[in-house]
């Protein structure tokens, strides 16, 4: 592309934040014009900067990546979202185009494929990385597993239950009322066929969510 695209990066490590910074910024393509370290201050700074892309991890303190993206497409449907994250499951994906995100990239990828991906995702494209694209193949686009009866707003209830977070926690997080949250965690409970926390937790983390952070 021969404008400059502006990019918000969203990353909770500075360190990491720094690395892919130059590495865009590199390309002589991209400028990197703000920097988040959780999804409400994502949120806020794209409200502030209106990037052309927000590149956005999913491991973010608090509310996950994937619900910054939510947050940010009700605010900007035209909004461009890259996530760009270490987790290639199919549930992540899913659960991220889902909330509108234009393309999913992992870490694992080679750094020209960020570049290529911000590239594409800016010219309005979906872009998935290799490795994603194969696993979507891999395992269809069917969802039959249980974690695929949660709503967008209760999978991210189940991942920071997962967390540690209580209810009023969640409730402050998401703007919600502690007894939707309530509902939400029963309502769960009942789609993954647990009726403890100790066994909604056992379920969470063969289905891969525990390690969302």
């Amino acid at each position: 592309m021969s404008q400059t695209v502006s990019v918000l990066l969203v990353d909770d490590h500075a360190v990491v934040r720094e690395g892919y910074k130059r590495l865009l910024q590199d390309s002589g393509r991209v400028n990197v014009v703000g920097e988040a370290e959780n999804g409400s201050d994502a949120y806020r700074q794209f409200c502030a900067l209106r990037p052309n892309v927000v590149v956005m991890d999913i491991a973010l303190p608090g509310v996950s990546g994937i619900e910054a993206t939510r947050r940010i497409i009700a605010r900007e449907p035209g909004a461009r979202v890259l996530v760009f994250s270490m987790y290639e499951d199919a549930i992540f994906v899913r659960r991220a185009m889902e909330a509108g995100a234009m393309g999913y990239v992992t870490k694992a990828s080679a750094p020209r494929v960020l570049v290529e991906a911000v590239d594409a995702v800016a010219a309005n494209k979906r872009y998935l990385s290799h490795d994603v694209a194969q696993t979507l193949a891999l395992t269809g686009l069917s969802q039959t597993q249980a974690h695929s009866e949660l709503s967008a707003r209760e999978f991210e209830v189940l991942k920071l239950l997962v967390q540690g977070h209580s209810l009023n926690d969640i409730a402050e997080l998401l703007g919600l009322n502690q007894k939707t949250v309530a509902n939400h965690q029963s309502a769960i409970k009942q789609k993954l066929g647990a009726e403890s926390t100790a066994q909604l937790f056992r379920v969470a983390s063969r289905l891969g969510l525990v390690s969302l952070g």
